[in-house]
């Protein structure tokens, strides 16, 4: 049997642990990159559902309200606003508010005629900036920005017209 007498390098020594090091730092870097990557495509996506929701939202409350032609665009508060108003069985209209007060989507729903101030509504959603017109009597076009200034915007049509008074 031999034994090898040969002199161990430092080189040998250091050079698995200087391997080890490379691979640690490596993956500790490719670690920070993809939690960055992860949250700054979070709040992309998120910006753009918040976006996407608040147009959802209005876009489905004048569907729901579709009769008679029953939405416009108004005021209420001094704030711009879009206003529904139906007439239910017993005779009595209500308005239903959606406006930003704020930087918050709000709703108000009420009878016509009672008083009511823009912090009455109920808080929807915030928003960083929400806009809404009137194209035409059946089309309104609404546009909503996010914080990191990224816009969504809608052109939504009713279909009902105005009823003819009973003879």
């Amino acid at each position: 049997m031999r034994f090898s007498n040969e002199k161990k390098h430092v080189i040998d020594f250091m050079f698995p642990i200087a391997l080890f090091f490379v691979f640690a730092a490596s993956s500790l870097v490719v670690i920070i990159l993809s939690a960055n990557i992860y949250s700054s495509t979070t709040k992309a996506s998120e910006s753009g559902f918040n976006t996407r929701t608040v147009l959802s939202y209005v876009t489905e409350k004048i569907h729901q309200s579709d009769q008679n032609q029953a939405v416009s665009i108004g005021t209420f508060d001094g704030l711009p606003s879009l206003v529904i108003e139906l007439t239910y069985d017993n005779d009595q209209t209500y308005v239903t508010y959606i406006y930003e007060d704020n930087g918050i989507l709000r709703e108000l729903f009420i009878q016509d005629g009672v008083a009511a101030s823009a912090d009455s509504g109920r808080e929807i959603m915030p928003v960083h900036n929400f806009s809404m017109e009137q194209l035409s009597d059946n089309r309104f076009y609404f546009t909503c920005t996010t914080d990191s200034g990224e816009t969504s915007s809608a052109v939504v049509s009713t279909r009902s017209e105005k009823e003819a008074p009973y003879e």
